[in-house]
């Protein structure tokens, strides 16, 4: 489970994810709960996407000064790759989210919280899954045909289920949920335990906490082993994972004003988990560079969104 990256690298990593995470819990403080608006939530996204290209210039630049330009290139496209991957992957969640918040009729304004702590828990269980993912497959080769093949088949199942809504009650984890927890007939601000009639039980904003949390996991579940068919390096895979993460949620409510007009983005990340499980199943065949992937990734949603934006229903005036 070797790195390639240096020492004083992952330091500066988990400085820059925790000032940034305790940036953003002091600007949501200092806010109060609102509704965050498209300007606000494109002006968010443009500072995570910045910051994640900024550590991966001074990823590249260290690689550059003890490996070599050829070395210090391929390892910053395999981060940019990576990011590209968990950042179109991130859509899927994003939809469900958009379902669970819609179920519950939590307002936008009490959104902001849950999902930052969404976040946070996502940080922590990715970097065990991954760091685990990582060793495994350092030990076990043959693991990287089984996350092919089960990507593989994941996409072809999310082709076929493409556009569908989800069955919140259906869902086995609400239901779970619900047997476990007695949960107020409604909310209570953005509180997660509330008292009525003299007992102290949960709200239903603490449902929809957990099930955002479960929700990131078994998505994680696809999007871990796609990084995986870029690098193996430990490093990349958690740096490009995490800084995805860190604009989810600004992600969110950007596409949440714009769910209808991208209603074909689903039918376009089955075709990239398909893709990418194809390629873990030909990795000791044929290696198809990091360059290529990338273009195929960025071709794939560039195409599914422009057929999204142009086939989408139109307003009723």
């Amino acid at each position: 489970m070797e790195s390639i990256a240096p020492l004083w690298l992952w330091v500066v990593f988990v400085v820059s994810v925790v000032v940034a995470l305790v940036v953003d819990f002091v600007v949501m403080r200092h806010q109060g709960a609102h509704a965050v608006g498209v300007r606000e939530a494109l002006r968010w996204s443009l500072v995570w996407v910045a910051l994640s290209l900024a550590f991966n210039a001074l990823f590249w630049w260290a690689l550059q000064g003890t490996h070599g330009a050829e070395v210090a290139n391929t390892r910053a496209l395999e981060f940019l790759t990576g990011y590209l991957i968990e950042k179109s992957l991130a859509v899927d969640n994003i939809f469900v989210f958009l379902m669970i918040f819609s179920y519950f009729a939590v307002p936008p304004a009490f959104q902001k919280r849950v999902l930052m702590i969404g976040i946070v828990g996502a940080i922590v269980l990715r970097t065990l899954m991954i760091l685990v993912g990582s060793w495994l497959i350092a030990e076990f080769h043959w693991l990287l045909y089984v996350f092919g093949a089960f990507l593989l088949i994941t996409g072809i199942k999310m082709w076929r289920h493409a556009g569908e809504a989800p069955d919140m009650e259906a869902n086995p984890a609400l239901k779970l949920l619900r047997r476990v927890l007695p949960v107020s007939r409604g909310l209570d601000g953005e509180k997660f335990f509330t008292v009525e009639d003299g007992k102290r039980i949960a709200t239903p904003l603490l449902l929809v906490v957990a099930l955002v949390g479960i929700t990131d996991v078994i998505f994680a579940v696809d999007s871990i082993p796609a990084i995986f068919a870029i690098t193996t390096d430990p490093f990349i895979v958690l740096t490009s994972n995490v800084f995805a993460i860190l604009g989810l949620r600004a992600m969110y409510f950007l596409l949440a004003a714009a769910a209808e007009k991208f209603h074909l983005l689903g039918y376009g990340l089955a075709v990239v988990l398909s893709f990418i499980g194809t390629k873990m199943l030909l990795i000791d065949v044929f290696k198809i560079p990091v360059l290529v992937s990338l273009g195929v990734i960025a071709a794939i949603l560039a195409v599914t969104m422009v057929w999204s934006l142009k086939t989408a229903p139109k307003l009723k005036t």
